[in-house]
């Protein structure tokens, strides 16, 4: 089983910029996209950006669209979110996820979650 391992969570000034790691520690094939979700507290879980892996197709939601960017280092496996402008109503647990493309979308795969970082935006 492939495992996600996130990083680069913490604290961070409103207006300031974080930049979140992913590492798959192996292969994702035969999936072939992944997704950065986040969840704050008592908030569903959203997907917020994905990529298709060694591809140029990407998704961004509206909340984050023009403030975040997700990259891939496709060596490395490692996918990257890079995160600007950040506001207090981005505090939430950020997870990354390998899946499968659709839709626009990466729907994860069950068990390809990674154990998410934190990630809070004081005003």
């Amino acid at each position: 089983q492939v495992q996600l391992v996130e990083s680069g969570g913490g604290s961070v000034q409103a207006g300031g910029s974080l930049r979140l790691s992913c590492a798959a520690s192996g292969n994702i094939y035969p999936r072939n996209c992944m997704a950065w979700f986040r969840q704050a507290p008592q908030k569903e879980r959203e997907e917020i950006t994905a990529l298709i892996v060694g591809g140029p197709m990407r998704y961004y939601a509206d909340s984050v669209k023009d403030r975040f960017t997700m990259s891939q280092d496709t060596a490395k496996r490692t996918v990257y979110l890079q995160m600007s402008s950040l506001k207090s109503e981005d505090t939430a647990m950020y997870y990354c996820a390998a899946g499968n493309w659709g839709g626009g979308h990466c729907t994860p795969s069950i068990g390809y979650w990674g154990q998410g970082t934190q990630v809070t935006v004081s005003s």
